[in-house]
């Protein structure tokens, strides 16, 4: 096993990293811009590391930066958190290539799940089931309003860069698809580096549920349960929750074996979270592979007693999984509150600025990762993320009512937050039925809009 691991990111997800490291017996090798010199990520590292200026080009996403800081640490491998360079499979290759292990899938696995059209064609052929789009990338408008006649509208046009929500146009109709089908590409060149696009039919009112899967070297593949992320604005998550309110007993288990026939396809290896959409009437769709740790792991950690990140960390040092299929019992229920530092009455508008109030919930079921403390001024610079709330007990509705104290004990101030918007969201009809698609909150605001 290794001795010392530098964790290349910033915030909360470097600091849980840094706890899974310690929990191992290992030495953690904190990363830092001039920005986030007094972040608890830097304070709690065995070391640290500054790797440039603000900005994440010049900084969270140096690769060069980050590798230099690795060797001269002496740190054996490097675990990328989420985001930054968590998917890049340029940056696995560069630490393969330096001698150190990246703590996450193979540069091979990488390059497959950030190219979209390529991982559907496996998908495809393994006998998972796919939405329906181009076969390929779509060069000419031509082609695309061909495409969309063929599956039907209403469609999408997606960046085969993309990720997290971003490049993504959704066209009603021939006439928009010939509006947006050209912005579409300079969007995709712009956020990826890559114009190219490919076209995919919209499942209505569909929910957003992925299965958590973790993979080692010896052939163990194995799925941890769903999430349900449906609670989105703009294609982001906001409200997850584990399990799924919607899934029936065997619509879990018909997905979770696709889920794994899914990573086994690509011979998928450590964690990983297999995307679906699935429609009202219960048929579901591959969508993507996200190929890290994600934000929402700590549902399925307190939902299984499995820790994510320590398994992540073994795997990498070439261990089999710690447990098997007959230890994975789910028990209870989990939810995770993301909060960000914005206003929800001025659109979600950042909100940064300095932590002079600061208190947080405890008592049963409640859990909290956060890089937050006292005082700490939160950078302009960065993603608004600044805490993940999360509630757990045996039920449902016993989660929600221990959200709704946790949130109303939660004190983050001056700066705006999203509190106030989850706790409205825990008091919604619809969702304490469990009853929501992906267009929930986008229609709950223009509802609260057309009541004031």
């Amino acid at each position: 096993m290794f001795s010392k691991v530098l964790v290349a990111n910033r915030g909360e997800i470097a600091l849980r990293v840094v706890r899974a490291c310690h929990d191992l017996g290992i030495e953690a090798v904190a990363v830092y811009s001039e920005a986030d010199v007094t972040s608890m990520h830097v304070a709690e590292a065995d070391e640290a590391v500054c790797i440039g200026l603000p900005m994440s080009t010049k900084s969270y996403l140096n690769i060069d930066a980050i590798i230099d800081a690795a060797k001269k640490s002496g740190a054996e491998a490097i675990h990328p958190g989420y985001g930054y360079l968590s998917e890049k499979a340029d940056f696995a290759q560069a630490c393969e290539a330096a001698g150190i292990v990246f703590i996450g899938p193979t540069p091979e696995n990488l390059r497959l799940a950030g190219d979209k059209i390529a991982a559907k064609t496996i998908m495809q052929k393994a006998g998972v089931p796919v939405i329906p789009s181009s076969a390929g990338g779509v060069v000419s408008l031509e082609e695309a309003l061909a495409i969309g006649a063929d599956i039907g509208y209403p469609v999408m046009v997606k960046a085969s860069g993309g990720g997290g929500g971003r490049g993504i146009r959704i066209c009603a109709d021939a006439a928009q698809l010939a509006e947006e089908f050209s912005v579409a590409k300079m969007e995709a060149r712009a956020a990826f580096g890559n114009d190219e696009v490919y076209i995919e039919k919209v499942i209505e009112n569909p929910r957003h549920i992925e299965f958590q899967i973790m993979a080692d070297t010896f052939g163990h593949t194995l799925q941890l349960g769903e999430r349900e992320c449906t609670i989105q604005r703009r294609y982001q998550k906001l409200i997850e929750e584990a399990p799924s309110p919607f899934l029936t007993p065997e619509l879990r288990d018909a997905m979770g074996q696709a889920a794994v026939k899914a990573a086994q396809a690509v011979a998928y290896v450590n964690a990983g979270t297999i995307e679906f959409l699935v429609n009202p009437e219960g048929k579901f769709f591959f969508m993507e592979v996200n190929s890290r740790i994600q934000v929402e792991h700590p549902i399925t950690e307190l939902t299984t007693g499995i820790d994510l990140v320590r398994e992540q960390v073994l795997v990498a040092g070439g261990e089999a999984l710690s447990f098997d299929e007959n230890d994975i019992q789910k028990y209870g229920w989990a939810i995770e509150c993301r909060i960000n530092a914005e206003d929800p009455d001025k659109n979600f508008l950042p909100s940064p600025g300095t932590i002079d109030n600061y208190k947080v919930p405890g008592g049963y079921g409640v859990r909290l990762d956060t890089h937050l403390y006292q005082g700490y001024e939160l950078p302009i610079f960065y993603d608004s993320l600044v805490a993940k709330l999360v509630a757990y007990d045996r039920t449902r509705q016993g989660a929600i009512s221990v959200m709704k104290r946790a949130l109303q004990e939660l004190s983050i101030g001056p700066v705006k937050t999203t509190i106030p918007f989850h706790l409205t969201i825990m008091d919604d009809p619809d969702f304490l039925k469990g009853e929501f698609d992906t267009s929930f909150v986008e229609r709950y605001l223009t509802d609260d809009d057309e009541e004031e």
